[in-house]
């Protein structure tokens, strides 16, 4: 959906929805590790829900920012909760649900913004209020379907390549582990051909227009 917005309207949309995503994804992340034994991120003070405990300068303010004011498919990254794999109870195994709590983090405020959404599509009172919480609204879903998805590609250290190291084999996973150090570059370059945004669309309206499905709202009409 287009907004005919202002600068300030759209950083003031967005600002919350961002941080929140970022933050409960990195605490989600961080419980499922102590819950498989390993404390770290709790001893560290990061399973606090303070989003100054979780951002990275550049990936959570300068990358989404920009994004945002050049109308591109926004994407970003926190400063990452520490995960001492070693210590879980089964380091390999253990992998896959500590990734895997991201993505349902992810999951869940998508669908509590989209409840928000249809209660301020439906609700009288005040329209400039509504609208904002609207455009909020819609903001949330989308940069929480936009981290879900990108974190399904299968390039460690996200979520999906995480969960397949924690699936594969041995020496699949151990193959799979060594591109780690190369993920960012993999994932700039995609972001500088129409590849990513192909790879990502689709899915996240799939998942939209089921998640309007299943809450019965109408899309045409919110606007």
């Amino acid at each position: 959906m287009e907004f005919d917005l202002t600068l300030v309207q759209k950083l003031a949309i967005w600002a919350l929805p961002v941080l929140f995503a970022i933050t409960f994804r990195e605490i989600a992340h961080g419980y499922a590790a102590r819950a498989l034994g390993d404390d770290t991120a709790s001893r560290l003070g990061r399973l606090s829900p303070n989003p100054l405990r979780h951002i990275d300068p550049i990936g959570t303010v300068v990358v989404p920012g920009l994004l945002i004011l050049l109308g591109g498919f926004l994407m970003g990254w926190p400063r990452p909760i520490p995960i001492d794999y070693s210590r879980l109870k089964r380091p390999k195994r253990d992998l896959a649900p500590v990734a895997a709590a991201g993505l349902a983090s992810n999951a869940a405020m998508a669908v509590a913004w989209a409840i928000l959404l249809k209660i301020s599509a439906g609700a009288d009172g005040e329209p400039g209020i509504w609208m904002g919480l609207r455009y909020m609204s819609i903001a949330g879903i989308t940069i929480n379907l936009a981290l879900l998805v990108l974190n399904l590609l299968p390039i460690p250290p996200l979520d999906g390549g995480r969960i397949l190291i924690g699936l594969l084999p041995l020496r699949q996973a151990q193959a799979l582990a060594r591109i780690e150090p190369y993920s960012l570059f993999i994932l700039i370059a995609l972001m500088m051909t129409p590849l990513l945004k192909a790879l990502l669309i689709w899915p996240m309206m799939i998942l939209q227009s089921l998640l309007f499905m299943a809450l019965d709202i109408d899309a045409s009409s919110l606007l």
